[in-house]
């Protein structure tokens, strides 16, 4: 349903929910005093550091600084949006959620279109198992059967056969009633411009669904049956579908183990169901990409160990080395990376067969750990006693912790460099330039910039240069989310050309639309979003700004922007009136007379 949720239905969940009950479903904790602990779910630790109040009605791991409520630990452990977890929660509760502001059509348009495309797949996927059953499957079951699969493994994947017939998938959801324009939406058909004609994507192939968190098919992989190209096909991208952040077998590897520690990254679907059918089920691939920093930063919200799986030969190598670069930013302590090599030749599926599930567990317990891999990497091709190459070689290493968040692991990895090379490990540490900042923790002095009217002139330069006078503003709403009632009702003067612009403006829109006075509830709707992020930073990011003196600077950095707009150029300010006109915008009264007044002036 679309619409805001309003805050104060939010405030009324929150004080209904307790905070111990919710967590406690989901982590062993026990009483310590006034509080609850346990271990940590969102990283690896042998000694609880994960604290729930009872009292606060909220939680703290004083290891990774995960932090927040009940509404937040739904949504950090189980992966849902704003909105999935305060349903989820108020179905705990009996309660119905409200929504504010329910007729907008983008939001209807939105909700409309994502239920329209999870109905679709669901049918799909429907259609695709009932065809596995037919007698026109026979070469797929026979090729299912050669694999080892049992009915079991099968069922638990929902695999299914697209029919060797151009227009067989079509022709069943047309019978449903869904337009042929919808199934090309979401890849199911192919759409040829020249003829004007469509097709079923997916013809004679063993079909693995994708599936999302909650299990709902989002997506399909095809295996084809005889030597056609492309061996493995998936779905495009679609409203409901990015490859870059999904992974398939993510959501069956947490039915079989709701308290996963480890997971396996793979290269395709067969490896992943073949590694089930052997009683191995924390495996999942990645969909035709190379693992994402999206990807790993959904995985460690689960488990505390990643293994990279990869070919012996130099392709698996070198996409090694990708996976190496991506994973270290991630490697904050606590968290483990490492790196499984096949035989040549060999991949999953053909070696769990051969060897037997319990020698292949032996490879991944076996498997490199990222320092070993590190090391081993940058020796590569050098001659260690000689002193050129063993410069090359530290100062490889030596750009790789570049990457490493600061923790132990940094330390000792410096440590182990130090041992291997004979250099003072002060001498690395003094070569280890501090990474560049985010543009949202840096501190130099500012450079000069223009007074807004009505801001103290003590408190300009007291923010980091980065953060201009719109990110300033963005700021305050964070960290101040009453203020938007001090905003005038039109957005004439938010500059939404600049991306702080863009944002300020939605979330000035989405204040207003749920009545929103926490920052918390704020962060969580942007949960998943690159603008998320950038909203977290602002709020971590200290406001040096007193709090008496926080309106007052938030008017005088809305009539600096109001000024600034009426200082344009007057055909600059005429191509803004009559661009806004034409878009459908019902001008003010002043603004019309503005517009015939600037019309007189550049027609003389």
């Amino acid at each position: 349903m679309a619409g805001q949720i309003p805050q104060r239905f939010i405030d009324d969940l929150l004080a209904r929910v307790d905070v111990v009950e919710v967590v406690g479903e989901r982590v062993t904790l026990k009483k310590s005093g006034r509080n609850y602990s346990g271990l940590c779910p969102f990283h690896q630790e042998n000694t609880p550091s994960f604290t729930v109040s009872q009292d606060k009605q909220f939680y703290h791991c004083f290891g990774c600084g995960a932090h927040g409520n009940a509404l937040r630990f739904l949504m950090e452990y189980d992966n849902l949006r704003f909105p999935e977890a305060v349903e989820q929660l108020a179905s705990r509760q009996g309660m119905e959620v409200p929504r504010e502001g329910g007729d907008d059509p983008h939001a209807l348009a939105r909700e409309r279109k994502r239920k329209e495309g999870v109905n679709l797949l669901e049918l799909a996927a429907s259609f695709f198992r009932s065809r596995l059953k037919m007698p026109e499957a026979e070469a797929a079951r026979a090729y299912l059967s050669r694999r080892g699969l049992s009915a079991e493994v099968l069922a638990d994947f929902g695999v299914g056969y697209a029919p060797d017939d151009w227009e067989a998938l079509k022709r069943h959801l047309g019978e449903q009633g869904i337009p042929e324009a919808v199934q090309i939406e979401y890849g199911l058909l192919v759409h040829r411009e020249d003829s004007g004609r469509s097709y079923d994507r997916f013809r004679d192939r063993v079909m693995f669904p994708i599936r999302d968190f909650k299990g709902r098919t989002i997506a399909f992989g095809g295996r084809v049956l005889g030597d056609a190209k492309p061996k493995y096909l998936n779905s495009p991208e679609t409203p409901v579908f990015h490859k870059g952040r999904e992974l398939y077998g993510l959501y069956e590897a947490r039915q079989a183990d709701r308290h996963l520690e480890r997971v396996l990254i793979v290269e395709g679907y067969m490896d992943v169901v073949a590694l089930a059918q052997f009683g191995i089920r924390n495996a999942v691939a990645t969909l035709g990409t190379s693992t994402s920093e999206e990807h790993l930063t959904r995985l460690f919200r689960l488990v505390g160990e990643v293994v990279f799986c990869f070919d012996g030969d130099r392709a698996g190598r070198q996409a090694a080395t990708r996976a190496l670069e991506t994973v270290l930013p991630l490697m904050i302590d606590g968290r483990q990376a490492r790196f499984l090599f096949l035989p040549e030749g060999e991949d999953p599926d053909s070696l769990v067969r051969r060897e037997g599930a319990d020698a292949f567990q032996d490879r991944i317990t076996c498997a490199s750990p990222l320092s070993e891999f590190l090391f081993e990497q940058a020796a590569t091709g050098r001659d260690l006693a000689r002193v050129e190459d063993r410069e090359r070689y530290a100062s490889q290493v030596l750009k790789a912790l570049q990457r490493l968040p600061e923790g132990m692991l940094k330390t000792m990895l410096l440590s182990e460099l130090a041992k291997r090379t004979g250099v003072e490990q002060a001498r690395f540490q003094a070569l280890l330039v501090p990474a560049e900042p985010a543009e949202d923790e840096r501190h130099e002095p500012p450079p000069a910039v223009e007074l807004p009217a009505g801001l103290p002139a003590s408190k300009v330069g007291r923010r980091p240069g980065a953060l201009g006078l719109i990110g300033r503003t963005l700021q305050l709403l964070v960290h101040e989310p009453r203020l938007v009632e001090r905003l005038p009702e039109t957005l004439d003067w938010c500059p939404t050309g600049d991306p702080d612009g863009a944002l300020c403006a939605e979330v000035i829109g989405l204040l207003r639309a749920g009545g929103y006075r926490s920052t918390q509830v704020l962060l969580a709707h942007f949960h998943g979003r690159a603008e998320g992020q950038r909203l977290v930073a602002l709020a971590r990011r200290e406001l040096l700004i007193p709090r008496e003196a926080r309106a007052t600077e938030l008017d005088g950095l809305v009539e600096h922007f109001r000024q600034q707009w009426s200082r344009q150029t007057p055909q600059s300010e005429f191509d803004d009136l009559l661009s806004r006109e034409r878009s459908g915008e019902r001008l003010s009264r002043e603004d019309r007379e503005r517009l015939m007044e600037l019309l007189t002036t550049l027609s003389r």
